[in-house]
């Protein structure tokens, strides 16, 4: 996906886990959608900060994770769901065992974040084991841009 684009359809997934959740739910508020693999290491490692981003902006912010398979053991939907309830990851869930998500995002990596404002736009994607501070200041001033805008 290039800046600026319009957040993909979130159709397709084989599996909802706390909550199913459309595009059409998430254009009152910017949105962070977090791509993640059982099978990663680094998506574990990140997802305390994750967690924190989601519950800080609660009422400022969607959160929504993609859980895109990298291995066959990650098909296994108890296997996400352990490791959903492991890490505290309470927002919805959308397990793309057939990579309908994920291609629709272009996505080949876990960890992967890409934030949209309001409207639904590409406002900032960054993958990997990356420095989590980058994605948080892009957040802050996506934020304040839409309290000016309010």
């Amino acid at each position: 996906m290039k800046l600026r684009e319009l957040m993909p359809d979130l159709n397709g997934a084989t599996a909802y886990l706390n909550g199913k959740v459309t595009k059409e739910q998430l254009q009152d508020k910017p949105t962070l959608i977090h791509f993640w693999a059982v099978s990663c290491h680094l998506c574990k490692k990140a997802m305390p900060q994750v967690n924190e981003l989601r519950d800080r902006f609660q009422n400022e912010l969607h959160v929504v994770s993609i859980h895109m398979p990298r291995l066959a053991s990650d098909l296994h939907i108890e296997l996400v769901k352990q490791t959903a309830e492991e890490h505290d990851i309470t927002q919805p869930i959308l397990v793309d065992n057939d990579r309908k998500i994920t291609e629709a995002f272009e996505n080949q990596y876990v960890p992967s974040y890409y934030l949209f404002d309001a409207e639904g736009k590409l406002r900032h994607f960054q993958a990997g084991g990356t420095s989590m501070t980058m994605l948080e200041n892009r957040l802050m001033r996506l934020l304040e841009e839409n309290k000016r805008s309010e």
